[in-house]
């Protein structure tokens, strides 16, 4: 069993997955910083993440493996993976080519809590791309 300082101060990738198998993950944009998104990986999709150098990300409402732009063609190419310090959450490095959000924009973090609004949500961002074209079902 490992020992919080191994896990913490180690220099072994230990990464802790939850009670159902999964970790969360967020993407950023290597060159701008800019959050896109966030994810899960199992096991598996770490893996493939790893052996293939593109994001594969877990759906929990798919059951299944995705790799990201595998339907957009909107990839994650991973430059660095870097792990917290107690290894149950990744940040991937990403490279990006287009928007990464299914509904269009660069990022799924588009909106912001409106400052002394309540609960109202305002728009930060523009979309980039018209998902109806991208996403042909």
């Amino acid at each position: 069993m490992a020992t919080n300082q191994n896990v913490e101060e180690g220099s072994e990738f230990m990464p802790k997955f939850d009670k159902d198998g999964l970790i969360p993950v967020i993407a950023q944009d290597v060159k701008t910083g800019q959050i896109l998104m966030a994810a899960y990986m199992n096991q598996e999709a770490l893996d493939l993440t790893i052996q293939a150098g593109f994001a594969t990300y877990f759906s929990r409402a798919r059951g299944k493996l995705w790799k990201k732009g595998e339907e957009s063609g909107h990839t994650q190419k991973v430059e660095q993976i870097l792990v917290d310090c107690d290894q149950d959450y990744l940040l991937l490095k990403v490279t990006v080519d287009a928007g990464q959000c299914h509904v269009g924009y660069q990022s799924c973090f588009y909106r912001a809590l409106k400052k002394d609004g309540g609960n109202q949500l305002e728009f930060v961002a523009e979309k980039v791309y018209d998902p109806a074209k991208t996403y042909k079902k």
